[in-house]
């Protein structure tokens, strides 16, 4: 046994490591109680600011920490020269880079970061820059890192063709890395934006500085950059089909910009004596400054949205004082105007009219498709048919059968209709675990056709039964529509954005699974309800339908709620205007 190294057992190790661990846990701890009390007295000395760093150096995740750190620095920028509090904080930088060794996406290290160079006297952005290329070189997908490159870019004014020089380099060495693609979407607005006049040659990106944000300046790409991406992305998917970073990207590039604020529809009617108004986009009456002026004097009305819920809302009503607009021998002119972004809209109410609007149809605000040129068109073209080719490689390739579906909607929505429900048909079988998710899709798309086709045929019905609808959209273009039909689907509830529908008279929901009634509220025209075979199953869930004054016909047959004791006495007390109950 003699000469023989002693060998430690399992056992003694693991409590070496315990008693070593603690050990380390009780200096941390005194360290962190010494460092409370010190903020507690209000001291600011260079001893917390020693303590702080120690304790942030094993563990940088403590935002109270960072905290107080930011108020010893504060406090020594007042007792100290330009000079000593540019060292200050150079050092600062030092131990965060130190800090971002022990956890790179340490969410107090990085904005500890950006609040030092804020603050630093002069501050060395291209180092930071520098930093930026390593961090990310090692973490492409560092979200921390892209967050702090963008305040960088900013205060430092580099120009945006660097940036979008970078992410081409980071996209070129790999196809995968989505922030990059990401950060690209929000540059080619900025260097790229499309002309306001279709007529004037290329437009320059603005001058100012900082740079715009592209969600408050230009939101659209020019046509002549489209088609280049569309070339870019291709490479990238057609490399790897089954990465959905150029795939998410292609379907941004196939997208609208947003809508800029403004009034879509206004309608007014002399029986209710109100005025209903419709925006582009959820707008709040109250911030935006909405104005009615008739026949030139401007009214004092107070607007609400359709329905409690909602405090942003893209329809807004009001009520005109009795006897305002009620006699139909007088002519009435009406503008409505947005304060905010100085437009207005004009509606005439003619002698002998009980109603009269004034709207850009879908179509006109390019809501559901943009007007293409020639040139586009053939390049989409183009692109569908080198995606479907892909398709045929990639069958149950998921991202080729969503991008085949989103470049027909892109050329033509109502030619492409029964091919696009057969993908869905396919996506969800591939994809059964989203199956949910291309359901509501395909009835936004559904309904988006069915709009294009009502005003199409300049008609106010607007019929969508048995298309498997899960669920309702664009409900604010239905303003003016008084006869729905959405019998034969897949629906459970007609949301609180239904009470949009302010023109409605007819109502046919048969043959679903609606339980709540929650945006049948308020509707002044409302007559006529059918909800045959549905799920309504007690009083409550009609309790809306007490809102519509003028409500005289319910079918309620094949109901839960009809198998109720008493049923038709309490909803002759709930629904009194009704005279035609059917159960």
């Amino acid at each position: 046994m003699h000469g023989r190294v002693k060998v430690k057992t399992t056992a003694q190790q693991e409590e070496e490591k315990k008693k070593e661990r603690e050990k380390k846990l009780k200096i941390y701890i005194a360290a962190r109680d010494a460092c409370f009390s010190k903020r507690k007295e209000g001291i600011f000395d260079d001893e917390a600011l020693q303590l702080t760093q120690q304790l942030l150096s094993s563990n940088p995740d403590i935002a109270t920490l960072w905290n107080y750190r930011r108020e010893i620095l504060m406090h020594l920028e007042t007792v100290r020269d330009e000079d000593e509090v540019q060292k200050i904080y150079q050092d600062e930088l030092l131990f965060l880079e130190s800090c971002l060794k022990v956890n790179p996406k340490s969410y107090g290290s990085w904005h500890h970061r950006g609040w030092v160079s804020a603050r630093l006297p002069r501050p060395d952005w291209a180092r930071e820059l520098g930093l930026c290329d390593r961090c990310l070189s090692l973490d492409d997908r560092n979200f921390h890192c892209w967050d702090y490159r963008r305040m960088v870019v900013r205060m430092s004014g580099v120009p945006v063709e660097k940036e979008l020089e970078f992410t081409d380099r980071l996209i070129g060495s790999n196809f995968s890395n989505y922030s990059s693609w990401h950060y690209r979407s929000t540059l080619l607005p900025l260097l790229h934006p499309e002309c306001p006049e279709q007529d004037s040659p290329r437009c320059e990106p603005p001058l100012a500085s900082p740079p715009p944000s592209p969600q408050t300046h230009f939101h659209r790409v020019c046509e002549e950059q489209l088609l280049k991406e569309y070339e870019l992305v291709q490479n990238a998917f057609f490399t790897d089909p089954n990465d959905q970073s150029a795939w998410f990207y292609y379907r941004w590039l196939l997208g609208r910009a947003e809508l800029e604020e403004m009034i879509s529809c206004v309608y007014v009617s002399r029986e209710e004596e109100r005025v209903a108004v419709a925006f582009s986009r959820p707008v709040s009456a109250l911030s935006v400054g909405l104005l009615l002026v008739l026949d030139g004097q401007p009214q004092r009305v107070e607007w609400r949205s359709v329905h409690p819920h909602f405090k942003h809302s893209p329809v807004w009503i009001c009520d005109l004082p009795p006897g305002t607009i009620s006699d139909t021998s007088n002519e009435h002119n009406l503008t409505v105007h947005l304060t905010e972004t100085h437009t207005h809209k004009d509606c005439a109410l003619y002698t002998g009219r009980s109603e009269s609007w004034c709207r850009d149809t879908a179509t006109d605000q390019e809501l559901f498709r943009s007007e293409l040129s020639v040139e586009k068109t053939s390049v989409l073209q183009s692109e569908l048919q080198s995606v479907k080719q892909l398709q045929e490689l990639e069958p149950l390739n998921k991202w080729c059968l969503l991008t085949i579906i989103l470049l027909m909607r892109a050329l033509d929505p109502l030619g492409y209709e029964k091919e696009t429900l057969a993908h869905f048909q396919t996506l969800k079988e591939v994809d059964s675990m989203r199956s949910a998710y291309y359901s509501d899709l395909c009835s936004k798309f559904m309904i988006e056709n069915t709009i294009l086709k009502m005003e199409y045929a300049e008609v106010r019905v607007f019929s969508i039964s048995d298309q498997n609808l899960t669920t309702l959209c664009h409900l604010d273009q239905l303003l003016l529509v008084t006869h729905i039909n959405l019998s034969s689907n897949d629906l459970q509830r007609l949301p609180p954005q239904f009470a949009m529908l302010q023109c409605l008279e007819v109502l046919e929901a048969d043959n679903n699974f609606i339980e709540s009634l929650e945006g049948v509220y308020r509707l002044p025209k409302l007559e006529e309800v059918s909800l045959k075979n549905n799920k309504i199953s007690t009083l409550a869930d009609l309790q809306p339908l007490a809102s519509c004054p003028k409500l005289k016909r319910l079918d309620l047959r094949g109901n839960p709620i009809t198998q109720t004791a008493g049923v038709e006495s309490q909803l002759a007390e709930l629904l009194p205007s009704v005279t035609d109950l059917l159960l």
